[in-house]
């Protein structure tokens, strides 16, 4: 059995080792944290000492650095097994490429003596905090090269002159940072000097004559880190977004070529920006590498993104509008503006004091200014529908933002989610098993409901509350570094929701009278469950038709029915949410043409995960061609089909009008199967709706105010069925209370009690 053991180990052992051989990095670092902890039952020095390295290698490749924890690996590998080739020869690889790319990470913009002093200021800015960055990353770099290279102490001739040569680079560095901060401080007075700026190009040429010594082999060609677009491939998914990117970045260089050979263009190519997308789909992410590119290029002098949305931008006074979009215009100067929610500045229906339009046609003259024009870059982001919307209703916006250059970001997939979900354990310094992934998986299909869905952030926020969840058990008196870094399914699991609200099954039985409508949704009930059941053991699935029609008088229950359908539908896994969204008429439809589709998608939007409950619905149907009530009901048509499977609608309403509306439209008769009809309450339920609402209050009524309630319901025409019990119940809770708190001798049992004299004041009103 421990031979069989052995020999799995090594095959999924070979496996890791070939993964780090063809791609640098073991896929699931989990599993091999997994096997080092099954090493503390059965020590094996050697084979843990492999294991190590492996860990350290991928996660080196990962990070593209060694830092501290990978360093720790190194040194425990070394004790179990001072001798290993592997561990010696992965030294070596770390040393030399840590002293050959350190140089590399520097890259400063040129100061032209032609830019103005706000440029200066900012490029001075940018060459400071440049050195700064440099000079700890020196530090952390030299640190753990000393660490290496106190146990592989034999270092070619090669790397020793590269050591030298970092020493200079960092004198050369600190010279400068002070170079740079005297220019800043020279720039920011009345008066500059170039001496400064003389000091700082004499710096900058002996960094460059330090980076060729590390040149080797390849002439004169300068070696450069990954740039903007090398970075945007390491990007998770977005191959779409990739590509399109790369032939924007292309075609820029195509027109400096042409420009370098003296051809001209009248109308300069448009670096503006609009990127669609659901939340969390790398928007902002995207702005920022699309600004690196666009500097890198030469198009733009800075790589700053300055991010706004309407609150930054709209203003609450004449005058003030204008200056916010002013002031985030000059902050932008030279990179890119990036306006988050851009839809958000145009509200449908704005009055005179919504300066949202202002904002848009302040945009619009600064970015074709002589002052501004050219000079930055404008990206705007939203969800796709409302960006659509929000520039066709504005010609002169969407001319400055052509179709090539619009970008729509999808979803991610659940694969690369789950990779997004490892590199923010490994940032974080953790590691996921592979039953934790599985666990992730089925947590982001429950999140994955509608466009507000958070993609990569829901799955980032997912990720640290585990951490937190296991930071926050963990017995810290028994554990070591890998019980520390690595987050297994039990951290991954949802929190229980410890509130004790009543099942479905409980509420449903828990109605007065509605015997039949019962009966019908428990039938329902059992033939979803069973549908799941049949899905999970690989079976075919029967269609689920779970649109319904409630009708019935008002007050007969529909909406507390529909509030426990939604909740049914959600236990039995069918619906992730299963909430209830009441709408009326209003909720749906708009006074002018192309806002009511918007209006009704929003609606649904809201109600997706669960049950959309419009209320007399058969307001919508209307045969006059200035209402737009049929633009309602074929927008729900059309939602109903894309979101079939998360989505459920139940109309309410007369019987006879209902029958009306579902009549008018084909395709709306054709996906409502379940019709419920809602009966009157009797005369005896109507006295139980009462006793039972007061009951819950812990309230109870003497035999003979409840006789006088039968009574009255007997002989008397009641409207409004179960609203008019629960009225009743207000008012005799509010004489009662009245007659309590005039009287001075009360014991604490009358508290509790409604009299006939109560029900008798209360129901004189309704005989009248």
């Amino acid at each position: 059995m421990i031979k069989k053991k052995i020999a799995f180990d090594q095959e999924m052992i070979t496996g890791w080792q070939n993964e780090v051989k063809k791609q640098g990095f073991v896929k699931n670092e989990g599993e091999v944290v997994q096997y080092i902890q099954y090493l503390k039952a059965n020590p094996n020095p050697e084979l843990e000492s492999v294991l190590l390295i492996l860990l350290a290698q991928s996660r080196t490749q990962r990070l593209q650095e060694v830092d501290d924890l990978a360093i720790s690996w190194l040194k425990r590998a070394k004790q179990l097994n001072p001798s290993s080739p592997d561990m010696i020869d992965f030294h070596s690889k770390i040393i030399f490429s840590t002293l050959k790319t350190l140089p590399f990470r520097l890259d400063f913009p040129y100061i032209r003596e032609a830019d103005n002093r706000t440029t200066k200021k900012k490029l001075a800015e940018d060459y400071i905090s440049r050195c700064k960055l440099f000079l700890e990353d020196y530090e952390d770099s030299m640190n753990n090269l000393e660490n290496l290279l106190s146990y592989n102490e034999e270092l070619g001739e090669q790397a020793n002159k590269w050591m030298k040569a970092i020493e200079e680079l960092k004198l050369q560095i600190e010279k400068l940072l002070k170079a740079s901060e005297e220019y800043y401080a020279s720039i920011s007075g009345v008066f500059h000097t170039s001496v400064y700026l003389d000091e700082i190009k004499i710096s900058l040429e002996q960094i460059e004559n330090i980076k060729k010594v590390f040149l080797s082999g390849e002439g004169n060609k300068k070696e450069k880190g990954p740039s903007s677009l090398q970075d945007l491939e390491q990007m998770i998914g977005m191959n779409q977004v990739k590509e399109r990117v790369h032939r924007h970045s292309h075609f820029i260089q195509y027109q400096k070529r042409r420009k370098e050979l003296g051809f001209t263009m009248k109308d300069e190519i448009s670096l503006n920006m609009v990127f669609t997308g659901n939340p969390g789909t790398g928007k902002t992410s995207l702005a920022r590498m699309l600004a690196k590119v666009y500097f890198e290029l030469g198009v733009l002098t800075k790589t700053e993104v300055i991010e706004v949305d309407r609150s930054h931008l709209v203003g609450s006074y004449v005058g003030q509008t204008e200056e916010n979009v002013k002031n985030a215009i000059t902050r932008a100067l030279g990179g890119v503006l990036f306006i988050d929610e851009a839809y958000s500045l145009k509200r449908d229906g704005q009055g005179s004091s919504d300066y949202g339009q202002t904002a848009i046609d302040t945009l619009v003259s600064l970015m074709t200014s002589g002052e501004f024009a050219g000079k930055f870059a404008v990206i705007l982001a939203g969800y796709p529908e409302e960006m659509r919307q929000f520039l066709s209703s504005n010609p002169g916006l969407r001319s400055r933002f052509p179709e090539s250059n619009h970008i729509h970001l999808p979803d991610y997939t659940n694969e690369e989610l789950l990779e997004i979900a490892k590199k923010v354990a490994i940032d974080n310094d953790y590691l996921i098993t592979e039953e934790a992934l599985i666990e992730l998986e089925t947590r982001i299909e429950k999140e994955r409901v509608d466009e507000s869905f958070g993609n990569a952030r829901t799955v980032k926020n997912i990720v640290l509350d585990s951490i937190f969840q296991k930071g926050a058990t963990i017995d810290l008196n028994s554990v070591d570094s890998f019980d520390l870094t690595l987050l297994e399914k039990k951290d991954l699991l949802a929190t229980i929701d410890d509130s004790k609200e009543k099942l479905p099954d409980e509420m449903l039985n828990e109605l007065i009278a509605l015997e039949g409508i019962k009966e019908e949704m428990k039938k329902i009930q059992h033939f979803v469950q069973l549908q799941q059941v049949r899905k999970e053991k690989g079976y075919k699935n029967v269609p689920v038709q779970l649109h319904a029609v409630f009708s019935g008088n008002p007050g007969t229950g529909k909406t507390t029915v529909a509030k426990i359908y939604a909740k049914m539908l959600k236990e039995t896994g069918l619906l992730k949410r299963g909430h209830l969204v009441v709408a009326s008429r209003a909720d749906l439809v708009a006074g002018f043409v192309g806002q009511t589709a918007l209006k009704t998608k929003k609606k649904i939007r809201d109600a997706l995960g669960g049950v959309l409950f419009i209320d007399e619905a058969y307001s919508l149907l209307s045969n006059s061609p200035t209402d737009f009530s049929k633009e309602a009901i074929d927008t729900i048509v059309d939602e109903m089909t894309k979101h079939n499977d998360n989505l459920v609608i139940v109309l309410a309403g007369y019987s006879k009008e209902m029958d009306g509306l579902l009549k008018s439209n084909p395709g709306l008769h054709s996906r409502f199967k379940k019709f419920f009809h809602f009966p009157d309450y009797t005369s005896k339920e109507m006295v139980d709706i009462i006793l039972n609402t007061v009951k819950q209050y812990e309230y109870e009524l003497t035999s003979e105010a409840i006789q006088l309630l039968k009574d009255f319901t007997e002989n008397h025409k009641i409207e409004g069925n179960g609203r008019f019990a629960h009225n009743i119940v207000d008012e005799l809770l509010q004489i009662q209370a009245a007659r309590i708190m005039e009287q001075s001798d009360v014991t604490e049992d009358e508290f509790s009690i409604i009299n006939e004299k109560d029900v008798e004041e209360v129901l004189s009103s309704y005989r009248t």
